[in-house]
């Protein structure tokens, strides 16, 4: 599912596997754990990375195992606000080392991070919820909000539903940096790290002004994520 390697200060999460990481109960959970482990092996200033093996990223929401299981897209929902908002709170500065396709639920998961550095030879980052007939969730759009500061770019990423590379993506100011390969991008990702760590912040100030900045985000996380049966294209959004 996900393996956690620690270089000094630095711990990079990696899922693990050439599948497209498709977010279901049994991912989410590992990489939670993974998030409890970096807490409990931290012991002064730290970063985390986190990465992938393989053609993806993310390719979000594990949609078949929602529409097998009842009550699967709900569960999904919750599992994944309560990582992002583990991710908000993390006493640390995060950093998404995108290394492949992040489409919908996988390109949030790169989102929330505070940093994000992506190959530019492969993959593209992508709400994908228009193409496939699905409404894209209060939370999701709060985030996009929060870190994609041109409107224009938020509705050609969300009303035209367009595939970015790296290079439009860096354009647009969605990405902090682009890079040649999967390697190259993850040792960029080591070296803003490794610097963060340098300047000896307090995680836990750290995350108080993150969860400041994002508190519109943690608003929503309340919200349930558009719910219903998954082979449906009509969808209702409830509150938790």
């Amino acid at each position: 599912m996900c393996s956690l390697e620690k270089r000094g200060s630095v711990f990079i999460l990696t899922l693990t596997g050439n599948d497209d990481h498709r977010l279901n109960p049994t991912l989410i959970d590992s990489i939670r754990a993974a998030l409890q482990q970096v807490k409990a092996e931290s012991t002064g200033p730290s970063a985390l990375i986190t990465t992938a093996q393989g053609k993806y990223f993310s390719n979000g929401y594990d949609l078949k195992w929602a529409g097998s299981n009842v009550g699967g897209a709900q569960l999904m929902s919750s599992k994944l606000r309560s990582l992002v908002s583990e991710l908000i709170t993390l006493p640390m500065p995060t950093i998404a080392a995108i290394t492949g396709h992040a489409s919908a639920a996988g390109f949030v998961l790169a989102l929330c991070h505070d940093y994000h550095l992506m190959r530019k030879d492969r993959g593209f980052l992508y709400v994908s919820e228009l193409d496939i007939g699905y409404k894209v969730p209060l939370w999701f759009a709060a985030l996009i909000k929060s870190k994609v500061g041109s409107p224009k770019a938020r509705r050609e990423m969300i009303m035209k539903a367009a595939k970015l590379t790296a290079e439009m993506a860096l354009e647009r100011g969605i990405i902090d940096s682009a890079h040649d390969g999967a390697e190259e991008t993850v040792d960029a990702a080591v070296k803003l790290g490794e610097e963060l760590v340098r300047r000896k912040w307090s995680g836990h100030v750290y995350a108080q002004n993150r969860t400041a900045v994002l508190d519109e985000v943690l608003s929503t996380l309340g919200f349930d994520e558009t719910v219903g049966d998954y082979g449906s294209s009509t969808k209702t959004f409830s509150r938790l």
